[in-house]
């Protein structure tokens, strides 16, 4: 799969933190989320998944384990499978996150 113009497949919500599947296969997964000034993806694991958030658009605060960085974009995160990790965006701007990760969700 081929992503173009990664960004204008955004969508943010007033409400919560937006998410948007751009693609899945296998093996891996890939998505957006964004957020509004304000909004929090609040710490969670994942048992059995690697996760990657490369930070496209805008700046925000990143926790991984016990690190906590302010992140801008460029910026790449990981969280190993097993540990909390988090993202909060701050403000004043809106923050847009690449997510990989590996193995994908389980389809119900």
């Amino acid at each position: 799969m081929i992503f173009t113009h990664t960004l204008s497949k955004a969508q943010f919500s007033p409400e919560k933190m937006g998410k948007v599947t751009l693609g899945a296969g296998e093996h891996l997964y890939a998505g957006l989320n964004c957020f509004e000034p304000g909004q929090e993806h609040k710490a969670h694991t994942h048992a059995d998944q690697d996760k990657l958030y490369v930070v496209l658009e805008g700046s925000g605060e990143a926790t991984v384990g016990e690190e906590t960085a302010i992140v801008s974009a460029g910026d790449v995160i990981l969280a190993p499978a097993g540990v909390p990790h988090s993202m909060r965006n701050p403000g004043p701007h809106r923050l847009t996150v690449l997510i990989v990760f590996a193995p994908p969700p389980i389809k119900a």
